[in-house]
């Protein structure tokens, strides 16, 4: 994995603050107001001016909200884009990443739709667990409660056992759980997300009966495979293909109609003879009813930063498949994939 642009996880933070541009301009000042005060002028100045939101956003910290535990696909991917919002944004700006995780991300999405919609808080939401969890249940968040911002990744799903698994193919897997309904252990991100969808979708297609195993986050899950707690995990590509490259596991197929970029080696579930075909949207999103200048702002330096080659490169060397959407396509995007899941929901609800 190359850290160089990585953000530490420490105290939520995504690493050091980016130096304040401009200190020369103030050299006839004191050494007190260069040493101290120097952020607090700058933004009293701003506030004089015309275009005052504008200049002055962001003043403090903006959190970024991740309703997963660390180390997953998830976390990782905002984690890696942080510095470059911070760059793009300028100043002292910083964005520090905070981990909600639990309920399938719910917990996470709430705390979004629920802040101040005033740009210092944004945070990544994950289809189709944004739109499937209001669907299924009394939700604490709704989707018309979020504004997405922009879309960052597009992951494919996959089925991944530990190399020392008696299954070698998704053959083996429907075979003993036929023989041997809820002997099988799938674990997953949570009822709902694309992960439970995909071992629902798995299930009903070989007639089997399998265990689902919910967790807070991939890594959670990811960490149970390799303690053999669980025979497979249901995990996108993205992290399943990184994974590999340090963990004894063996990646079973990919949830696509063609063979992902991030592991071409791996068959298709359809190449397999499984119709299932699943992924997840990962991308930033604000409460709604943001100032329009600040959320420009905000937009306009997500999307340099999604541009940056150093941040593509730190996605593509970690299998990260990068699906680039701003802000209305973005939206449009989710709207469609809510209104596929209720039609879903009507036909085979996937939480009884």
């Amino acid at each position: 994995m190359d850290m160089k642009a990585h953000s530490a996880v420490q105290d939520g933070s995504t690493g050091p603050a980016a130096p304040a541009a401009g200190i020369g301009r103030f050299g006839a000042l004191s050494r007190r107001i260069l040493l101290g005060g120097l952020v607090r002028l700058s933004a009293a100045i701003a506030l004089a001016a015309p275009g005052a939101a504008l200049a002055a956003y962001p003043e403090k910290p903006i959190s970024l909200i991740v309703g997963y535990a660390a180390g997953g696909g998830s976390d990782f991917i905002v984690r890696s884009l942080a510095p470059f919002i911070e760059k793009e944004l300028g100043g002292s700006a910083r964005v520090i990443v905070m981990n909600r995780p639990g309920a399938g991300g719910e917990i996470g999405f709430a705390a979004i739709a629920d802040a101040t919609p005033d740009g210092y808080t944004i945070g990544l939401i994950n289809s189709p667990n944004v739109v499937t969890i209001p669907i299924e249940r009394h939700a604490r968040f709704s989707l018309d409660r979020l504004d997405p911002l922009y879309n960052l990744v597009d992951d494919p799903g996959s089925f991944v056992v530990h190399k020392d698994s008696p299954f070698q193919t998704l053959a083996d897997v429907a075979a003993f759980a036929k023989a041997n309904p809820n002997n099988v252990t799938v674990g997953t991100t949570g009822i709902g997300s694309d992960d439970h969808l995909a071992m629902l979708m798995f299930q009903r297609l070989t007639q089997t009966q399998l265990t689902h195993v919910p967790f807070p986050g991939s890594a959670d899950a990811h960490r149970a495979l390799l303690g053999r707690h669980i025979q497979v995990t249901s995990m996108n590509i993205g992290e399943s293909a990184r994974a590999r490259e340090g963990d004894p596991i063996r990646i079973l197929g990919v949830m696509t109609e063609k063979r992902s970029e991030q592991a071409a080696d791996v068959p298709t579930f359809t190449e397999l003879g499984f119709d299932v075909k699943m992924s997840s949207l990962r991308g930033l999103a604000a409460p709604m009813g943001l100032p329009p200048e600040v959320r420009t702002k905000l937009v306009d330096a997500i999307a340099k930063a999604v541009q940056h080659p150093e941040f593509q490169d730190i996605a593509r060397k970690a299998y990260q498949p990068l699906r680039l959407l701003p802000s209305d396509q973005y939206a449009a995007e989710l709207k469609t994939q809510e209104a596929t899941f209720r039609t879903i929901w009507k036909e085979t609800p996937w939480l009884k």
